[in-house]
């Protein structure tokens, strides 16, 4: 049963996660040279956050979960910081 609980966890993270990405979007589909700082940051941020998270996440056993949580965590911190970014432009 742990092995099950374990497994939602990760889905709600993820799903969490995606969730918080899709709010950087203003619905447009759009290519990469046209994104905002606030997206550029999120995208950057969440790669990062998620590669260190899965070598973090590796030395307790919990590589997926470690890369859920620190590509979650990433992509929030890019995001925020590009945000400021693009209104310091403005």
């Amino acid at each position: 049963m742990h092995g099950l609980n374990k497994r939602k966890g990760v889905v709600l993270a993820a799903t969490a996660a995606l969730c918080g990405l899709g709010a950087c979007s203003d619905g447009r589909l759009k290519e990469p040279e046209d994104w905002n700082k606030t997206e550029r940051g999120a995208v950057v941020g969440g790669a990062g956050g998620a590669g260190l998270g899965a070598l973090v996440g590796s030395q307790s056993g919990n590589t997926g979960a470690g890369a859920v949580v620190g590509g979650a965590a990433g992509a929030a911190a890019g995001g925020l910081l590009g945000h400021e970014l693009d209104k310091d432009d403005d």
